[in-house]
């Protein structure tokens, strides 16, 4: 393991309770988060952090520790780097792959810890699509179903909704009027949603959907003409050539 020491060289901290500035220091203390690991080996800070008083009156905290920004969190026991490093395999690899990866590359974590960074990244900004998509997701098969809703062109993910019914998409759909394209599947309650909170839009069946209408109306029509296939004429084999017959002797000939 290696330990790196360090302090903060700021003369002051601002309070996160008020936000009013602070130079009188109360006391200090040593913290240690873990810090990204080096050629392989465990790195550990022992950062002296200092304690600041409130110059506030009326603020609720009387003191507070300061926090360096970009590197500490309050009672975070890893650096943000480390927490950084962390979400990224659990985004690429998830819980179970991405401890393993981890432990490789010499990052300490479960796959708790992995799927919690993850789960602490912000939602990534919608815009404004102007093609989505909604269909049905199960959180229990069979039992509790929910809406997914996708951007159309860059396939990802906008929000997910508790039902799958017109009461809860509709005040979605609203909430975007800049939408023109609306691909879903043959739900009556999407198509509902659709026409009454966005008329201006284009209502399309997705691909899934459009193969799925495709080999059901196939397999219907080849059902309800399965007797036609007894009714086939039989079809003779061709005949093996006899010995006798010049034809068969034609190319040995040549």
């Amino acid at each position: 393991m290696v330990r790196v020491e360090g302090r903060s060289t700021a003369s002051g901290a601002r309070c996160p309770g008020c936000g009013s500035w602070s130079e009188r220091e109360h006391g200090f203390y040593l913290r240690f988060p873990s810090d990204l690991p080096a050629v392989g080996r465990r790195v550990v800070l022992a950062l002296r952090v200092r304690r600041f008083s409130c110059r506030e009156a009326s603020c609720p905290r009387r003191t507070f520790v300061e926090q360096i920004e970009g590197l500490t969190r309050r009672h975070g026991q890893a650096t943000e780097r480390l927490r950084a490093a962390g979400a990224e395999i659990g985004l690429a690899l998830a819980g179970r792959a991405g401890a393993r990866m981890a432990g490789l590359l010499g990052v300490r974590g479960s796959r708790s810890t992995l799927l919690r960074r993850v789960m602490e990244l912000p939602d990534p900004d919608v815009g404004t699509p102007t093609a989505v998509g909604v269909d049905d997701f199960a959180l229990l098969n069979g039992h509790v179903y929910g809406t997914v809703i996708t951007d159309a062109v860059t396939h990802r993910v906008l929000d997910l909704l508790p039902e799958r019914d017109a009461t809860t998409l509709s005040p979605w759909l609203a909430r975007h009027p800049q939408i023109d394209v609306i691909c879903r599947d043959r739900a009556s309650a999407y198509a509902e949603a659709a026409n009454a909170a966005a008329p201006q839009a284009q209502q399309v069946a997705d691909r899934y959907h459009l193969w799925a209408n495709m080999v059901r109306a196939v397999e219907r029509t080849v059902m309800d003409h399965r007797a036609c296939l007894n009714s086939l004429p039989a079809v003779d084999p061709d005949p093996e050539p006899q010995w006798g017959d010049p034809a068969a002797h034609r190319g040995q000939r040549r």
